[in-house]
């Protein structure tokens, strides 16, 4: 008994170890076809260079839309088309503009400041208010009752022991989306808030701002990190300082976007569906190369692979280029909303929007025993430096189907040092790529949808 216990255990074994090769083996061929032949980087050079910015709304978004069709087109799928939602239009506007006032009559360079996202504008004339220093909100409450009539500066940094500046990140947003209405509840004019960052230079990052119902709707900017050192030296040192603020944004009414949709047809599940994607809009001071330029030329790339190498997928595998991530995801739900009311079956949605760095692993977000399942494809994974499956979570694209539907999703999840330097500023251009780690985060992304094509979760 226990003779033939041993040699079924080591049948089983040696069925593993094929099985395990044989995806070696694929796994290799699709990297070697991505790393040889990829044409994401010259999508992202099209796409970042005679495209550009392209916030929803604007004609850039049009011009990108059309961009996402053609692309999609040349890289082989079996049908493209468009999806369409109503999108936010909001603009910025004539460049903002901030200059500190005092009776000490020194001269003081303007502020490098951006509006927020959504943000209001302050009008013609401008604000000019004295300056309420705060470092977080509950310094805000001991101090509600001289907000009134003055702008509040928030001036709350990135936490830098963070080794995942996503972590800094998530920390730190709350002061750009609800900063300005939890001033406004105290009477503030208007609100600057330190930029999401950890970067050495004196960009803004813009981002948006989300107004609460209860509070008045009040101008708001982001400032560089350059200039808020040296915004809160002056208001510590200077009684008489006053801040002269000028925004010009406008509200516009909603208008239409597209999502832009390829696939390859299922050979054997062609209504069960996988997702890949990234969303293809940018804010309007940027190319948006890593956020999220990115992701879309990666997810495209997948499918030229794909397709390159003969590749059938068992399910049907979509790219989308969801429309209006940043300033109200209306995209993402239009595509769950869809997905639901067909009642699709929709096995995993991955996506790619931290940047186009050198991969680490995968946020994933579903039940135990299928995280198990990917875990358990690790080795396989690991010869393309993919090693970090630790962190729960998923794009914010997919994450409305996963809400609507229970679909187990992931996203990729680069080495992060970097993004947050570019990240919804002037500086997240196309130089700002690099070639090889753009192709290694569609190489381990191709990875494992194949995975999850062959063995499903």
């Amino acid at each position: 008994m226990k003779k033939h216990l041993l040699i079924a255990l080591a049948c089983g074994a040696f069925q593993f170890s094929y099985a395990q090769q044989k995806d070696s083996a694929e796994i290799r061929r699709i990297a070697n076809e991505i790393l040889s032949n990829s044409n994401a980087y010259e999508d992202l050079r099209v796409l970042t260079k005679t495209v550009g910015a392209r916030l929803a709304g604007s004609a850039g978004m049009v011009k990108a839309e059309k961009w996402g069709v053609a692309a999609l087109k040349a890289a082989g799928a079996d049908s493209v088309y468009l999806q369409e939602c109503m999108v936010p239009h909001w603009i910025r506007g004539a460049k903002e503009q901030a200059r500190i006032i005092s009776k000490r009559r020194d001269f003081v360079p303007p502020l490098n400041i951006a509006a927020l996202g959504n943000s209001v504008g302050t009008g013609a004339k401008g604000v000019t208010a004295a300056v309420i220093e705060v470092k977080s909100f509950e310094e805000l409450e001991k101090r509600k009752d001289e907000v009134k009539g003055k702008i509040v500066f928030y001036n709350y940094p990135f936490i830098d022991t963070h080794v995942k500046t996503f972590h800094s990140y998530g920390d730190a947003v709350k002061y750009r989306g609800s900063g300005a209405s939890r001033a406004a509840k105290y009477g503030a004019v208007a609100v600057v808030v330190r930029s999401m960052s950890h970067s050495a230079d004196n960009h803004p990052h813009t981002g948006s701002v989300n107004y609460a119902e209860d509070a008045p709707k009040i101008p708001a900017v982001a400032i560089g990190l350059k200039d808020a050192d040296r915004f809160s030296q002056r208001i510590g040192n200077d009684p008489s300082m006053q801040l002269y603020l000028r925004t010009n944004c406008q509200k516009l009414p909603d208008t239409i976007g597209h999502n832009v949709i390829g696939y390859i047809r299922g050979s054997e599940f062609p209504d069960e569906y996988i997702t890949v994607g990234g969303h293809l809009d940018s804010w309007d001071l940027a190319e948006g190369a890593h956020d999220d330029g990115a992701g879309c030329v990666q997810s495209i790339e997948i499918l030229r692979a794909y397709k390159a190498l003969g590749i059938r997928p068992k399910r049907t595998l979509r790219v989308v280029l969801f429309a209006n991530e940043e300033n109200g995801a209306r995209g993402a739900a239009k595509y769950a909303d869809e997905a639901k009311a067909k009642n699709e079956k929709h096995v995993f949605a991955l996506e790619s929007d931290a940047g186009g760095f050198t991969p680490r692993g995968f946020m994933l977000e579903m039940e135990p025993a299928k995280r198990a399942k990917v875990l358990s494809w690790k080795p396989l994974l690991l010869p393309y430096g993919l090693y970090d499956f630790d962190e729960e979570g998923g794009g914010v694209d997919v994450g409305f189907l996963h809400r609507a539907l229970g679909t187990p999703m992931g996203e990729l999840s680069p080495d992060s040092q970097r993004y947050f330097d570019v990240h919804h500023a002037a500086s997240d251009v196309f130089e700002a790529v690099n070639k090889r780690e753009l192709e290694l985060g569609a190489v381990g992304m191709a990875a494992l949808l194949y995975l999850v094509d062959q063995y499903g979760l």
